[in-house]
């Protein structure tokens, strides 16, 4: 979106910023937030880069959206260290369930953990969640993966396989292999899915947005 908005959302990868970038447009929220992704991209580049843009002036509003992977107690802690040294103490011990927000400092800062801030996962596995209920495809794409782990073919590490998992679904669809935030603006991923819609808020929430 725009470079100098002083509403802005750092997130860890060119997926996300296309992924959110998708939904935003759909749920027609302003074009007023600038998504950005470390040049590196990636956790450990973002959580480099989050006390430095926690000390820029540019901005008025912050919002961090991050994949809480494998440990999401270790992921909250991460972002919530780096945030308690630059004088946000009024962070909770575990993710709210809606997304977190500051209500202390005059800059307000938020963070959302992918999928739903309880669940382990990324942002593949909220896209999981955008798939149409009952659609005969997907229970299909999770036997093949099934079947080509159990014979040990799958060269993919079983952390990633929400990514096999979403793109084997999107490479059967009409046009095969859209990308994720492409195919939301196709309606083929749905925006409106509780997931989004609860993302959505959140974002509303955070920068202020017309409900």
């Amino acid at each position: 979106m725009r470079g100098a908005s002083v509403y802005q959302l750092l997130v860890e990868g060119k997926d996300d910023v296309k992924v959110i970038g998708a939904l935003c447009a759909k749920h027609t929220l302003p074009n007023v937030i600038n998504i950005e992704t470390p040049k590196d991209e990636g956790i450990e580049a973002l959580l480099r880069q989050l006390p430095i843009k926690l000390r820029e002036e540019n901005w008025r509003t912050l919002g961090i959206v991050v994949d809480a992977d494998q440990d999401i107690s270790a992921r909250w802690q991460a972002v919530k260290d780096r945030l308690a040294a630059n004088g946000y103490a009024d962070i909770p011990s575990s993710p709210p369930l809606t997304g977190w927000i500051s209500s202390t400092l005059p800059k307000r800062v938020g963070v959302w953990l992918m999928p739903d801030n309880r669940n382990l996962g990324m942002l593949e596995d909220f896209a999981r969640h955008l798939i149409p209920n009952n659609d005969p495809l997907l229970p299909k794409a999770e036997k093949v993966l099934s079947e080509i782990e159990s014979e040990k073919f799958n060269r993919y590490s079983l952390v990633h396989r929400p990514k096999a998992l979403i793109h084997t679904w999107l490479a059967w669809q009409e046009k095969p292999g859209m990308p994720m935030g492409q195919a939301i603006t196709a309606q083929v991923l749905l925006h409106n899915a509780e997931i989004s819609n609860s993302f959505i808020a959140w974002l509303k929430r955070l920068f202020d947005l017309p409900a």
